[in-house]
């Protein structure tokens, strides 16, 4: 995922299950050492580690990384500024999900929780161990303040998960207790177990929502040894974290320094790579991946290159629409203009036939809509059978397919046909509309190796008439842009996770269509939708969550939001062979924490 939509500000959603208990208390549930969203965790209360870690790694040397454009900014969870990378580093969690589950949670800054059969609350006892980096405890009271300054100056999308939580009561030093508005959100309690925790001390006096290079006090793993504001930043590991040997921990954070190295152009954080300035690095770019790792390095040995197939679900890629734009509001001119991308003819001329296209937002899992609806599926939408298209009641969803041979006459008909229906009008070789202007665009992109994709692109739009410019700016800019609502079409991933849930709200949701640093970028305000995302943060089981998945993944297909690009359902990665990761990883991510370097010793 972009750095923009850290997994860490991603939430899952779930039926808490009963657990097996692990301690008793005087209060009036038993204390878990664990959760899962269904049914048991797969670790038992006497777990001691991951299986995809090795215990017996070596805890030295250092990981380097490339890192694009620049940073300003320490703190993660507000919309101002750009975060440096690898600040997730500093702050632990209530609890620690693993990386081989759908969502499982174990106990970290909070040793056990407690939840009531109706889900009504949610208790956390904190571990008395827990401790901030200079020593000090970490309290509930810090719990506390983390969850009140995010509800009053974080991002958006936190916002929007929490927000069904009315009380906060801080019981005693090491026991905080959170009530909700109801028991229909199934996932609050988990979402709640994944919040980080802040220095309320070390916070005094200080903007939490200004963007700073001030270095925040935290509790994690690693702490910020120096830095080149822009230009890079060295975390070393604590070594004396509080919780290094917790069973969530062990065998993770084997770099006794992780470093990221700022680069202005992708092209040039290659070469540093090559040239061994880099350790590591995640291949996005098709034809870099099948034509650029070549040479002695390669062939030696030196640098070892790997597809690692996932399970992961891919989310979606595409070009999406600003909906707050009267030219984008017709859903005719949306689907006229994405049937002039030709991913066939990119896919096989640019991309070496490496990619899918991707036809869900929930693509490569089990949430993804197929078919026509039916059972369940159908019996959720039919009470909003009015307000949608007939079709995706009778027809399967399809992507128009070209023959890949650089040729859309076809498509072009056909989008020149929509574009009349929605009031435009082809006249001396442009598309007007009823004032004579010209249907223009702008396509705002960070990343150069973009323009090559864009361009033929472009060349089908001006075919029929259609005005369009490449808008290239670094990561900043970027980001401003999206946050600022400052653009026509821009290209990103809206990542998914395997248990959707609140964050589907700050996604689609229409009172976050206009809050700067949204995940509803897109401006979408849609009744239907909203009541679907309900749907899905108040299943009752999964199989439900499935139903309400599928029926939100195809209302929002049927709307044309946006131009659907590709995926690709493995990681692509190459790392100097001083770098080595255990023989199995989990089935959700590549756990680069859990790595190591082989050249330094094991003490």
């Amino acid at each position: 995922m972009n750095k923009l939509l850290r997994a860490a500000l991603l939430s899952f959603s779930s039926l808490l299950f009963t657990l097996p208990v692990f301690a008793t208390s005087n209060t009036s549930e038993p204390l878990r050492y664990a959760i899962a969203m269904h049914g048991q965790p797969v670790y038992d209360k006497n777990f001691t580690h991951f299986d995809y870690v090795n215990l017996n790694a070596p805890r030295s040397g250092s990981l380097r990384r490339a890192a694009m454009g620049s940073f300003d900014n320490f703190n993660a969870y507000i919309v101002k500024g750009v975060t440096a990378d690898g600040t997730g580093y500093l702050f632990d969690t209530l609890m620690q999900q693993s990386s081989d589950e759908a969502f499982s949670l174990y106990g970290l800054v909070a040793e056990f929780i407690e939840v009531p059969d109706d889900r009504s609350w949610v208790r956390f006892h904190l571990n008395p161990k827990a401790r901030f980096s200079d020593g000090s405890a970490l309290t509930a009271s810090d719990v506390e303040f983390t969850f009140n300054v995010l509800m009053e100056k974080g991002v958006p999308q936190l916002r929007a998960q929490y927000k069904e939580v009315t009380k906060v009561e801080v019981e005693s030093k090491s026991v905080i207790k959170f009530s909700f508005k109801d028991n229909k959100n199934k996932e609050l309690a988990l979402i709640l177990a994944q919040l980080p925790v802040f220095s309320e001390k070390d916070w005094q006096g200080k903007d939490f929502a200004k963007a700073t290079l001030n270095i925040p006090l935290g509790s994690g793993p690693y702490t910020i040894k120096k830095f080149d504001a822009g230009r890079s930043i060295d975390y070393q590991r604590n070594d004396d974290y509080w919780a290094k040997d917790l069973p969530v921990n062990r065998g993770r954070y084997n770099f006794k320094n992780v470093i990221f190295d700022y680069y202005k152009d992708g092209s040039i954080a290659f070469e540093a790579f090559k040239a061994g300035d880099v350790d590591f690095r995640a291949e996005n770019i098709s034809k870099q991946w099948a034509t650029g790792y070549q040479g002695k390095q390669f062939t030696s040995g030196n640098i070892i290159k790997e597809e690692i197939q996932h399970q992961n679900p891919q989310g979606m890629q595409a070009f999406w629409f600003n909906l707050r734009k009267d030219k984008f509001k017709d859903p005719n001119v949306r689907k006229a203009l994405g049937l002039l991308f030709d991913f066939e003819w990119t896919n096989k001329t640019l991309f070496y036939g490496a990619y899918k296209r991707s036809d869900s937002f929930f693509s490569n899992s089990e949430l993804a809509a197929s078919g026509i609806p039916q059972g369940d599926e159908l019996a959720l939408l039919n009470p909003f059978k009015a307000q949608l298209p007939a079709e995706l009641f009778t027809q399967v969803y399809t992507l128009d397919k070209t023959k890949g041979d650089g040729r859309v006459r076809k498509q072009q008909r056909q989008a020149i046909t929509l574009l009349k229906q929605a009031g435009w009008t082809l006249k001396s070789g442009k598309m007007l509309d009823t004032n004579g202007k010209q249907l223009s665009l702008e396509f705002l992109v960070y990343d150069p190796s973009f323009e090559r994709i864009i361009q033929p692109f472009r060349k089908n739009l001006q075919r029929i008439g259609i005005a369009s410019e490449i808008r290239i700016v670094d990561v900043s800019q970027y980001i401003n842009r999206l946050n600022n609502f400052d653009f026509d079409i821009y290209t990103l991933t809206q990542a998914q996770s395997l248990s959707p849930g609140n964050e589907q709200l700050s996604m689609w949701g229409s009172e976050f269509a206009n809050v700067p640093g949204t995940l509803n970028r897109i401006g979408l305000q849609d009744p239907v939708v909203d009541a679907l995302v309900m749907q899905v943060i108040k299943a009752e089981d999964r199989d439900s969550l499935i139903t309400a998945t599928k029926a939100l993944d195809r209302v929002l297909l049927w709307k044309n939001l946006m131009i659907p690009q590709w995926h690709i359902s493995s990681y692509r990665v190459a790392y100097w062979q001083q770098i080595q990761r255990p023989e199995k990883l989990p089935k959700y991510g590549l756990a680069i924490d859990s790595w190591w370097h082989k050249d330094t010793a094991s003490k």
